[in-house]
C-alpha cells in the first residue's frame, strides 16, 4: 500500500507537469550578455557574491560556444537521456536583457527557432528593464506560449543592496516589475538568504515585501561565495559569517509560510558546482533541501501560505 504524502508547497516541476501534461526540460543558455556592473568586460567585478561565470549553467563548461551549438547540444543530450520532446528556452547567464531592443530580438528569435520551445525565460536585473524592452518581451506572449522574466531582487533592504554592490534600488525593481506585469509577462523573483548584515527579521521583511507583490514564482538561494567573487576576500579576512544548512531550511520554511499558496517555488537552494565555490564547503543538494523543507512543514503542521497576510508590509 502506497501512502501519499501531501505536498505542502507548490513545486515548479509539478506546475509544469500539470500545465503541459508531460515533463518539460529547461535549456539554459549563455546569450553572450554581460551586465551593467561589469560593462563590456565579463571579468570585471560585479555584485559582491558573483564570479566571472555570472550564473552560467555548469553544464555549458568554460568554453564559449555559439547559441546554436549550446541549444542543439542540449537538445541532443536530453533526447538521448530522457527522450525529451518539449523544452523551455532559458537565457540564464548574466543580464539577458542588457542590450538594444533590436539586438535582443535577434538573439531571442534565433534561439527560439532552434527547438520545440513552449516558453521563453529571461533572467535579468531590474535596471535592465525599460518600457521598450518590456514591450519586446510582451510581444512573445501568446495564448499557448508563456514568457517569464527571472528578476533578481536579492534583498528588499536598500542598505543591503548597496553593501553587495547590486547597483539598483528597490524602487527600480518595483518599476521593472510593474512594466513586465503590464505586458503579460510572468515574473519569478530571486532572493538570497544570509547576505551580509541581514538577520532573520530583515530577511522576512524582504519576503513580506515580495509576498505583497504576489509574483507568479520565487527562487530562494542560500548565500554562497565563489572563489573569484569580491565577498571571498572578506571571507578570507574573517569578516563574514553565513547560515548553515539547518538555518537555511528554517529561513525557507518561514518564508514559505508567508507567501501566497499559489506562488510557484522554483528553487530553494543554490546548486553552483562545488568546484566553483569555496564557501559553504558542504551544503544540502536540491533534493535533500526539498525533503527537509517538507519534513519541517510537517513537523510544524504548516504549509505554504499559512501565515500569508496581504497587508503585512
Amino acid at each position: 500500500m502506497v501512502i501519499m504524502v501531501p505536498v505542502l508547497f507548490r513545486q515548479y516541476s509539478q506546475y509544469l507537469r500539470e500545465k503541459y501534461g508531460e515533463t518539460v526540460y529547461r535549456i539554459g543558455v549563455d546569450g553572450g550578455f554581460s551586465c551593467p556592473n561589469r560593462g563590456s568586460d565579463r571579468n570585471a567585478p560585479g555584485c559582491a557574491y558573483c564570479d566571472v561565470y555570472g550564473v552560467r549553467a555548469a553544464y555549458l563548461g568554460e568554453e564559449t560556444q555559439s547559441l546554436e551549438a549550446q541549444i542543439l547540444r542540449s537538445i541532443a543530450v536530453l533526447k538521448k537521456r530522457y527522450k525529451a520532446e518539449t523544452y523551455i528556452l532559458y537565457f540564464q547567464a548574466y543580464s539577458s536583457t542588457w542590450g538594444s531592443v533590436s539586438h535582443l530580438k535577434k538573439i531571442y528569435d534565433h534561439g527560439l527557432s532552434l527547438g520545440n520551445f513552449v516558453e521563453l525565460v529571461v533572467s535579468t536585473r531590474p535596471d535592465c528593464i525599460n518600457e521598450k524592452i518590456a514591450d519586446l518581451l510582451g510581444s512573445y506572449v501568446r495564448p499557448n506560449f508563456d514568457v517569464w522574466v527571472e528578476l533578481g531582487l536579492q534583498s528588499a533592504q536598500e542598505e543591503t543592496l548597496k553593501r553587495i554592490n547590486r547597483g539598483h534600488s528597490v524602487e527600480q525593481f518595483e518599476r521593472a516589475y510593474h512594466l513586465l506585469r503590464a505586458v503579460g509577462v510572468k515574473i519569478a523573483v530571486h532572493l538570497i538568504f544570509g547576505l551580509p548584515g541581514e538577520d532573520r527579521d530583515l530577511i522576512m521583511k524582504s519576503v513580506d515585501y515580495l509576498a505583497s507583490l504576489k509574483p507568479e514564482a520565487v527562487k530562494f538561494h542560500n548565500l554562497h561565495i565563489p572563489t573569484g567573487s569580491p565577498l571571498y576576500a572578506e571571507y578570507e579576512a574573517g569578516e563574514l559569517s553565513f547560515p548553515d544548512s539547518g538555518r537555511h531550511i528554517h529561513y525557507v520554511v518561514d518564508a514559505l509560510e508567508r507567501i501566497p499558496e499559489e506562488t510557484i517555488i522554483m528553487r530553494m537552494t543554490t546548486d553552483t558546482p562545488r568546484l566553483r565555490h569555496r564557501v559553504p564547503g558542504v551544503f544540502l543538494n536540491k533534493s535533500s533541501t526539498y525533503e527537509q523543507v517538507q519534513a519541517e512543514l510537517e513537523r510544524r503542521g504548516s504549509r505554504q501560505g499559512s501565515q500569508y497576510h496581504p497587508n503585512r508590509v
